[in-house]
């Protein structure tokens, strides 16, 4: 007889922490395109869009990044690698956001290039941690 085992996670992402992780990505890849437009067209107006862009993305992603620690803090040993890997890139994506903050507080055409390659790596991070909290990767999977 074949057996068939089902996996289940044990702690899905919480809804509201989900809700949080829904922002800091789109945000971050609007600032990454906003960064492409001035890039080609020099309309300083994108590097403000970038810069309010990646602001919001600070703040929503802040609030995720809290609730990842909160929830490595009460994971027990069993999960506690994979929350610390999901919480380590949200914090590596807040970091390198930051930092995309302060270069996008320069004058005009001195954002760039590094503004737009920042804002590639947070975009790329943002877009990891979204996968990994989605995909419950920060849950250990029991059969």
């Amino acid at each position: 007889m074949v057996s068939m085992s089902a996996s289940r996670f044990l702690r899905p992402l919480h809804p509201l922490h989900a809700i949080l992780l829904a922002f800091p990505f789109p945000l971050f890849l609007g600032a990454l395109l906003s960064d492409i437009a001035y890039w080609k067209s020099f309309q300083v107006q994108w590097a403000n869009f970038s810069s309010w862009l990646i602001a919001g993305g600070l703040l929503v992603g802040a609030f995720a990044a809290l609730w990842a620690l909160i929830d490595l803090l009460r994971s027990g040993a069993a999960r506690r690698k994979h929350v610390a890997i999901y919480f380590a890139v949200l914090l590596t994506t807040w970091v390198l956001g930051f930092f995309n903050a302060l270069v996008h507080g320069k004058d005009a055409f001195a954002v760039m290039p590094e503004g737009l390659y920042l804002s590639a790596v947070v975009a790329l991070l943002a877009l990891a941690a979204s996968w990994m909290g989605y995909s419950g990767f920060q849950s250990r999977e029991v059969e």
